[in-house]
């Protein structure tokens, strides 16, 4: 009778199913039974300070904030959600990304303005994410997500009452989750129709979607060769949240049906003006990487890893990729837990490698600093894995870590590299710190006899200079330049 009493509580709570309704925006009928409108802006509301802390926070520059603010605005207006609240935000981070909360909180990057050429390839990128919030997109995956739980709860109470085994429902879940991980390529399409049409309202052409398109798959490129990994953290950007292509996005212009703007405006030059002398890969509060060395000039410290590992940097941590799904990862204690710290090999044993059964625990000195280290063979998604833990007590308190994971096959042969990494570890100097700069968008006039090759030789860069300013400007090899024509270029 229990089991009875439950399948009845989840029949009744399946009632919200029959809840479609049609959106103003698609025509389309839509289920969103578990998410109205009203919880979609507490929700967005609730998670946007979260975005800020997970993405470096809003990128301080006044004037360009408002300038997005009011392009966004001026495509929200057009939109068949005109009265709703949109927060238009630029978020302090340079990969190049874009999403919107329900409710009207769209997202785009620094690293996003710095990869556009124009106001109309930025304005189609802020259309897209204003069309998932007019569709609804995200109050139908999380309703979708909610009635495959419910469902799938019920096919266990009821299978289980079958005879049939617990598994049934855990495996169907596990299915159900991974469709429901990103947009589906329906939502896609209809967030790029509604895209073109209100780029259109507003006398923007729609053919920017597609050269902006471009210039992203050049970038996602870009990223690969310089991780020296088929697979590189740029999957986790644009890309792979907005799984396009050229075709789709042209179909989508089609299925818009809107009448061809006839003297379309991409306003090049206002928007080159507004990102020139933005903030170009790592911002210095967040530390900055200068090929494999990264340096925080704000903690004032430095390390550098091996040959042949990629750094990546976000707010949270530094990770550098190496071979074979060799791993290095920097973090740090969090500040009051630091301070109550004792002796660092109890804290590596007992408190931050507790779950690792670590061996050879021992102290070590690293250019003045107190440290300590300990290894473990551990088994994680990747197979089994060589784990040693390294913490090193810095100024003010702060407790460094550092964690290198590598297969066993390299552990031997990567030893001397990765000790290397653990000892590169210092204090900077005041003068040290102060004398770290971060990269900027400048704006370069083509002369008579430059070329890509010359222009690209002028940026602060070890590697790639060619590859960097072609993708940065959206040029092929061998174009020729013409004189006079504002290009970007990357200067200290």
């Amino acid at each position: 009778m229990r089991r009875l009493g439950v399948t009845l509580a989840l029949l009744a709570a399946l009632a919200p199913l029959a809840a479609c309704t049609v959106n103003p925006a698609t025509g389309e009928q839509s289920f969103t039974g578990f998410m109205p409108e009203s919880e979609e802006i507490r929700v967005g509301a609730q998670e946007h300070p979260k975005i800020l802390r997970e993405f470096g926070g809003a990128y301080d520059n006044p004037a360009l904030a408002d300038y997005a603010r009011h392009v966004g605005e001026r495509l929200a207006r057009v939109s068949e959600t005109p009265n709703l609240r949109y927060t238009f935000t630029i978020l302090n981070d340079d990969k190049v990304n874009a999403f919107a909360l329900p409710g009207g909180y769209v997202y785009i990057t620094r690293g996003l303005l710095a990869l556009a050429d124009n106001e109309a390839e930025m304005a189609g990128v802020l259309a897209h994410e204003i069309g998932h919030v007019v569709a609804r997109h995200t109050a139908q995956r999380y309703s979708q997500a909610m009635a495959a739980n419910i469902g799938l709860t019920l096919l266990g109470v009821l299978g289980q009452a079958a005879g049939a085994p617990g598994t049934v429902g855990d495996l169907a879940q596990f299915g159900a989750a991974a469709a429901l991980q990103s947009y589906s390529r329906e939502q896609e399409m209809e967030a790029d129709m509604l895209a073109v049409r209100y780029m259109t309202r507003v006398g923007y052409g729609p053919g920017a979607m597609n050269s902006f398109f471009r210039k992203m798959e050049a970038q996602a490129g870009l990223e690969a060769a310089l991780s020296g990994q088929p697979d590189p953290e740029a999957r986790y950007g644009i890309m792979s949240t907005h799984p396009r292509t050229a075709q789709r996005i042209e179909q989508a212009i089609a299925l818009a049906r809107v009448n061809a703007v006839a003297s379309p405006h991409y306003e090049r030059d206002a928007f080159l003006a507004r990102i020139e002398g933005m903030t170009y890969g790592d911002d210095p509060r967040q530390g900055i990487r200068r090929g494999r060395e990264f340096i925080h000039p704000e903690l004032r410290f430095r390390f550098v890893v091996p040959p042949g590992f990629a750094l990546f940097n976000s707010p949270r941590q530094v990770v550098a990729r190496g071979p074979e799904k060799s791993l290095i990862v920097f973090d740090m204690e969090a500040e009051g837990k630091a301070r109550s710290v004792g002796a660092l090999t109890s804290y590596i044993a007992h408190d931050w490698g507790r779950r690792f059964a670590l061996r050879e625990v021992e102290p070590i000195a690293v250019n003045g600093l107190d440290g300590a280290t300990g290894h473990a063979r551990i088994q994680t998604r990747s197979g089994v894995m060589d784990l040693r833990l390294v913490a090193i007590r810095g100024e003010a308190g702060r407790i460094h870590r550092l964690i290198f994971l590598t297969p066993p096959r390299l552990t031997e042969s990567l030893r001397a590299e990765l000790q290397r990494t653990t000892y590169s570890f210092r204090v900077l100097s005041p003068a040290e710190a102060a004398g770290v700069k971060p990269l900027r968008v400048a704006l370069a006039t083509v002369k008579p006899g430059d070329t890509v090759e010359s222009l690209a030789a002028r940026m602060p860069f070890a590697e790639y200079r060619v590859e960097r300013f072609e993708v940065l400007n959206g040029l092929s090899r061998n174009q020729k330049l013409v004189p006079g024509v504002k290009l970007k270029t990357v200067v200290q």
